[in-house]
């Protein structure tokens, strides 16, 4: 089953040839299928297209799929069913040229811990049949801050610089589209951010972005476009804008000067909840109808002030893509 919200109409035979000669996608993902030996299917017919050029964020609970698709596409794991194309490449019949447009940056920290980081990064590029090119590595070093690094050996790198060396790998032969599966795990708050930098530099100077995080800061900070995964099915992918306006709730906060027992008759017609024991009066909408309620919020506030019902202080806040994902998953279960 697939949700996308971005292609509601099926691929016929024609399209499914070569989605790339009719769309700006730099990966399509078409009937995708993994069913392991003990019959646990852990993708279901996965549809999905990225786009040239976008941050990527893909999204789930543990066990959803996230790791299986990535590995797929870049050629780890043999999909049982379905097809990728990757920059127009077939993976299994043009493994090759497809598997050169892909770095992968994975969770595991695994490296030759007494390598410098200069080999370990040049080792990586000669991996892929591309001739030795110092210049470039230089540039990676110096774009993830590793250039006074270059001579260090891996044993001697906190987690967050060896982090920063898988990237430097990654990135290494040059590729067009980068996989980061759980780039900042286990890394602290500023690094993060610093990577959170690193990453749209890399999408400004035109390569794809694809990340999966459990971090869902990390994505509303970064992401272009949001996919959700449950259950091996992709449940949406839509740009985060909409994503937020589409299924967030606003909320419209009153912290009150006297508690209130119950709502009174009077606001009935309005969806309001009492908390903090009836210190607090919370007016729940849906951001997609905030112009509509702009007026309905202006008739509330006249309607508590004749009811006699004073406020000391309000302020509206938004569901985060957190509230949102939640929601989401929930539902699909």
């Amino acid at each position: 089953m697939n949700h996308d919200i971005t292609a509601n109409a099926t691929l016929d035979e024609a399209a499914t040839a070569d989605v790339s000669e009719t769309t700006d996608s730099v990966i399509a993902v078409q009937g995708l299928s993994k069913r392991y030996a003990s019959g646990f299917e852990a993708l279901k017919g996965v549809d999905l297209e990225i786009r040239r050029g976008e941050i990527f964020a893909l999204l789930g609970p543990n066990g959803a799929g996230k790791t299986t698709l990535i590995s797929i596409i870049c050629g780890l794991v043999n999909a049982s069913a379905g097809r990728v194309l990757v920059d127009g490449h077939d993976i299994v019949e043009d493994y090759r040229a497809a598997r050169r447009q892909i770095g992968l940056v994975p969770q595991e920290l695994t490296s030759d811990a007494f390598a410098t980081v200069w080999n370990t990064v040049s080792f990586s590029r000669g991996l892929f049949g591309k001739r030795s090119d110092p210049a470039h590595i230089e540039r990676v070093l110096r774009s993830l801050s590793l250039w006074d690094k270059r001579r260090s050996k891996m044993i001697t790198l906190s987690g967050g610089m060896k982090r920063r060396v898988l990237i430097a790998k990654a990135l290494a032969h040059e590729p067009q589209i980068l996989f980061l599966d759980e780039p900042t795990a286990g890394v602290d708050v500023a690094l993060r951010r610093d990577m959170w930098n690193v990453v749209r530099d890399l999408r400004a100077s035109g390569v794809t972005v694809i990340l999966t995080t459990h971090y869902i800061e990390e994505a509303e900070e970064m992401a272009d476009r949001i996919g959700v995964i449950n259950d091996g099915d992709i449940v949406l992918v839509e740009e985060k804008a909409a994503l937020m306006r589409q299924l967030g709730r606003k909320r419209l906060t009153l912290h009150l000067q006297t508690p209130l027992a119950a709502i009174p008759d009077a606001l009935s017609e309005y969806p309001l909840t009492l908390a903090d024991d009836g210190r607090v009066l919370v007016y729940t909408y849906a951001a997609s109808d905030e112009h509509r309620h702009r007026d309905g919020i202006n008739a509330l506030l006249n309607d508590i002030q004749a009811a006699g019902i004073r406020f000391t202080d309000l302020h509206t806040e938004q569901s985060s893509l957190e509230e949102i994902f939640v929601n989401l998953v929930r539902k699909d279960a």
